[in-house]
């Protein structure tokens, strides 16, 4: 089971396992959990969710820790009159394990259940109002 997840402006393909670089999270210390949540596209065993099927889908990954990126060198240069810089920059990333994909229930199994719990407590209350009665 895979899912695409956005992360940091970009969308990552993760399965369970997998350790990828995302964009630094901001407030977030080791080992915490973090949870990705709406899911773009969930793939099950082959049959794929996307839309309202996928925002039910949940992908939660475990902090590794920070590091920076690959240096980035940024060269400006003027013909002709003798202008150039030189500057590099080191992006911040975030290491996370992917730690379990889950394709959400559907809503209408939790609609149900609770609508089975909302009736005892009714057949209790009357049960007892008889009994008032009498």
């Amino acid at each position: 089971m895979y899912a695409v997840i956005k992360a940091g402006g970009k969308q990552h393909k993760v399965k369970a396992g997998d350790v990828l670089e995302v964009e630094y999270m901001h407030g977030e210390g080791d080992g915490d959990t973090v949870t990705f949540h709406p899911v773009l596209v969930v793939d099950d065993d082959g049959k794929t969710h996307y839309g309202k099927e996928a925002q039910l889908a949940v992908v939660t990954a475990k902090l590794l820790g920070e590091q920076k990126g690959d240096k980035v060198n940024v060269f400006k240069y003027k013909n002709k009159s003798g202008y150039s810089r030189r500057q590099g920059h080191r992006q911040l990333m975030t290491l996370i394990e992917i730690s379990d994909v889950k394709l959400g229930a559907a809503k209408r199994s939790t609609t149900k259940k609770a609508t089975a719990k909302a009736d005892e407590p009714a057949e209790a209350n009357a049960g007892d109002a008889a009994e008032a009665s009498e």
